[in-house]
């Protein structure tokens, strides 16, 4: 998708003034399969288009089998990454999270009233498995009440369970329940998300992020009624570029119910207008085909 209205007499190719702040990371992982493979022959092609180079793309993918993330079989071109366990855990969170931000804006609601506990008491000897659970709690969308003990209004039983079980923890985390929760004397819901969440600096980002990108849909429809098309060296640039400025903002989001936000909401709108600019990219595209880049992101709109 371009980022600013491409004139017909224009040649246009990656504007290496951006791609070069693309991390090679999101490329790489954005060009993962519905079954968790990655095919090195693909994510050279697109990396090319985006600017990027192949040792780049080599050294990614190398991180990657050595975090544990992916296996690799083949060499070259023809090498295909499989996700471990670990792998799918995490591109699987991602898009959970999508699914429900999405699903969440649809409906306008979310909560069930129920604030859920978790309290950990896990001990020094244990301590990179108590890091670990808490990055997890938190990559959930939990926040901290007080050492030890974190709240969320999302059902997370079976995920901090599974989290637990997997970290060897089980016996020293305990979960509970509630719709009477009093912080520091306070026990207005509104009042307790604004407090525990960082609910005004994820605002804050998601507005500038909508300052940046609102003319891209307006941009891509005159495209559209000049009957112009976009080539991969304008697509697959731009589509990654508004890809990970919006992950900037979607990562740091803890996805409240929409009863605890403020009204409107410009993650709600943040979203909206990235899902269009997607859609009216893909409808441009001079190529016929499903572009693998974001492929997943692409199913979940297809079902909303």
């Amino acid at each position: 998708m371009p980022q600013t209205t491409v004139e017909e007499s224009e040649q246009p190719g990656p504007d290496r003034s951006l791609t070069a702040e693309i991390p090679t990371r999101v490329l790489v992982l954005g060009m993962t399969h519905e079954d968790g493979t990655i095919l090195a022959s693909e994510v050279y092609e697109v990396a090319e288009a985006c600017g990027q180079t192949i040792d780049q793309v080599r050294s990614c993918l190398r991180r990657l089998v050595a975090e544990g993330l992916f296996t690799r079989s083949g060499e070259g071109r023809d090498a295909t990454f499989h996700a471990t366990a670990d792998g799918i855990r995490a591109l699987s969170s991602t898009l959970e999270k999508t699914r429900l931000a999405y699903h969440q804006d649809a409906t306008g609601k979310g909560w069930d009233r129920r604030w859920r506990l978790v309290a950990f008491a896990i001990p020094e000897a244990k301590r990179a498995a108590r890091d670990a659970f808490r990055d997890r709690l938190l990559e959930l969308g939990g926040a901290p009440i007080q050492n030890g003990l974190y709240v969320s209004p999302h059902r997370w039983e079976q995920d901090v369970r599974h989290e637990a079980d997997r970290l060897g923890v089980r016996d020293h985390v305990s979960t509970a329940t509630t719709d009477d929760l009093e912080i520091t004397g306070v026990r207005d819901p509104r009042e307790i998300a604004r407090r525990l969440w960082p609910i005004d600096d994820v605002a804050a980002r998601y507005a500038a992020f909508c300052d940046i990108y609102e003319g891209i849909p307006e941009a891509l429809e005159d495209m559209r009624r000049k009957r112009r098309r976009l080539t991969e060296a304008e697509f697959l640039p731009g589509a990654l570029i508004i890809g990970i400025k919006f992950q900037e903002c979607f990562a740091r989001d803890p996805l409240l119910p929409p009863e605890l936000l403020p009204r409107p909401w410009p993650g709600r709108r943040a979203r909206e207008l990235l899902a269009r600019s997607r859609r009216l990219g893909i409808l441009l595209r001079e190529e016929h085909n499903k572009p693998q880049l974001f492929a997943p992101f692409d199913d979940i709109l297809e079902t909303l």
